[in-house]
């Protein structure tokens, strides 16, 4: 895994391979920050990256000028190597030790741009994303990124569909 844009574009991401996690590809990774890119601005913006698995999302909001990131993952593991990168990398991203939906009950937070992406074999999205809206996370004119295979379909009027090989994105605007 790399960086592929901003302040940090070309740094190696390491994670352990023993984690049972999917990495988002580097060429899903760049098509979505393609369409973000043209859309916002990232200066400024706080962002809640949810299943952080290796915290790719997360380094690459960052190397675009995000400083304000929260990663939640429920493994140890995963929040312990986001922490060594982010130490190597010279980032402060707060990372979080819960499952998704705990965090989302307790948060009081409000973010501009939300990345969710849990196991494709995942039951609940749609779960998550109402309560995502019930608690009013996401502030006004902010983004939620769904990552999620073809077997999840959601079908609103605020969502723009964006499929590259397995890997689709659900992007939701407010």
């Amino acid at each position: 895994m790399r960086i592929i844009s901003g302040n940090l574009k070309g740094r190696k991401i390491p994670f352990l391979k023993e984690l049972s996690i999917r990495p988002t590809t580097d060429r899903a990774k760049e098509a979505i920050f393609n369409i973000l890119d043209n859309r916002y601005y990232f200066k400024n913006k706080c962002m809640l990256d949810l299943c952080s698995g290796t915290g790719n999302i997360a380094f690459e909001f960052a190397s675009r000028g995000i400083k304000n990131i929260t990663a939640v993952d429920n493994n140890i593991k995963c929040i312990n190597q986001i922490k060594s990168n982010a130490k190597i990398l010279e980032l402060e991203i707060l990372t979080i030790l819960s499952d998704c939906k705990s965090y989302i009950e307790k948060c009081n937070q409000k973010f501009d741009f939300i990345y969710l992406d849990p196991p494709y074999n995942y039951t609940k999205y749609k779960e998550l994303k109402e309560l995502i809206l019930k608690k009013k996370i996401i502030k006004e004119n902010g983004c939620l990124i769904i990552e999620h295979d073809k077997n999840t379909c959601f079908n609103e009027k605020n969502l723009e569909l964006r499929k590259y090989g397995n890997v689709q994105f659900s992007i939701f605007s407010f």
